[in-house]
């Protein structure tokens, strides 16, 4: 029988290599789900994780979804390395794309003198606004941990019903568009308040170049800032950060105002982009899909792109497994719910590792 032996030391093969073999048991275990479905494993997994890459539109495609989940993964992997443990991404992605498209809809309403200003200065607002609007979300979390030592997992969790809550409440009320035939929705965005598309015939959006820039801004942050190597010793070593004069107050207001700043990015380019308008949905939950993604990545700035790519490849193949061969929308939630728990498997033996024993 084999028997986990604790390893001398981490091994750090294990640790860059251990998304890789999650995703292979993955690949492997969603075979044999496929099949429990009296599917063919092969055509399904062909359906699945092969056709949204088949040409450029699927991949354009892939591509726009990996921007609001990397974009999410980015503040979560600072929050996670400061040893805060942020879970309501999706709340604050839900905020700052409200608040974003308020601000558009406020230039978008034909009022002389409002209505000439540039769509590039109007989309440069919104996406502030948008950051604003998931930091200031994110910063109920940090008030009541900072001020009552509230738990921070049940806090961003919970606010983000509150959040969907409000989204409802919007489109309901005052973001309610008057001649959308009593539909739950606010108006259709001018075209010249939506993000450009970066080719023609495709949706993917110059977002995408902005999530890039982001990755690698964050990595200079965490690698080689003195902020990044605070919230990096703060989460590893708490005493050693205490006695080296680290405020913890400060990181955790830090990696929070940060992570809530990137998911409000991701809901400003959702509403600005793809979706147009202000929906009773902004997010199919890419706020909570993040969080696999930045451990997949480990928790490295690059690093969540590949992770993001991962996700997306599985929204996508979700939406072809449904069309082609009329299964649930679920399985996608399937899908990440095995990779997460298969990395968690597979991230045990970067500390420890197999032994055959007699």
């Amino acid at each position: 029988m084999f028997k986990l032996e604790l390893r001398p030391a981490s091994s750090r093969v294990m640790a860059y290599f251990s998304p890789v073999f999650a995703l292979l048991l993955t690949v492997f275990f969603g075979g044999l789900l496929f099949l429990a479905l009296g599917k063919n494993p092969l055509t399904a997994l062909q359906v699945f994780l092969l056709e949204p890459l088949r040409n450029a539109s699927t991949i354009a495609d892939l591509l726009l979804k990996t921007t609001p989940l990397v974009l999410c993964a980015l503040g979560l992997s600072v929050c996670y390395r400061a040893n805060i443990w942020n879970i309501g991404a999706e709340g604050q992605l839900i905020a700052g794309g409200l608040a974003a498209g308020a601000t558009i809809l406020f230039f978008d309403q034909g009022t002389p003198g409002i209505s000439n200003i540039s769509g590039g200065l109007v989309l440069l607002l919104a996406t502030l606004a948008g950051i604003a609007g998931g930091a200031a979300w994110a910063s109920v979390t940090a008030l009541l941990r900072d001020r009552f030592n509230a738990n921070e997992i049940l806090v961003s969790l919970m606010l983000t019903y509150i959040a969907q809550l409000l989204l409802m409440y919007a489109v309901n009320g005052p973001l309610k568009d008057p001649n959308g035939m009593n539909f739950p929705q606010s108006k259709v965005f001018s075209s010249e308040f939506l993000l450009p598309h970066l080719f023609n015939g495709s949706r993917l959006h110059i977002g995408f170049l902005v999530m890039l820039v982001a990755s690698g801004g964050m990595a200079i942050f965490i690698y080689r800032s003195f902020a990044g190597f605070r919230l990096t010793v703060g989460g590893l070593a708490p005493l050693a950060a205490r006695y080296a004069g680290f405020s913890s107050r400060k990181a955790l207001w830090t990696s929070l105002l940060i992570s809530g700043g990137f998911a409000g990015m991701a809901g400003a380019f959702e509403v600005a982009g793809p979706i147009g308008q202000v929906l009773p949905s902004i997010s199919p939950g890419y706020g909570f899909a993040a969080i696999i993604v930045a451990f997949i990545g480990r928790l490295n700035p690059i690093g969540t792109i590949f992770g993001g790519l991962v996700l997306s490849l599985f929204y996508l193949g979700g939406e072809m497994a449904q069309s082609r061969l009329g299964l649930p929308s679920a399985i996608t939630g399937l899908f990440q719910g095995m990779l997460l728990f298969m990395l968690l498997a597979c991230d045990t033996l970067i500390n420890y590792r197999l032994r055959w024993k007699k």
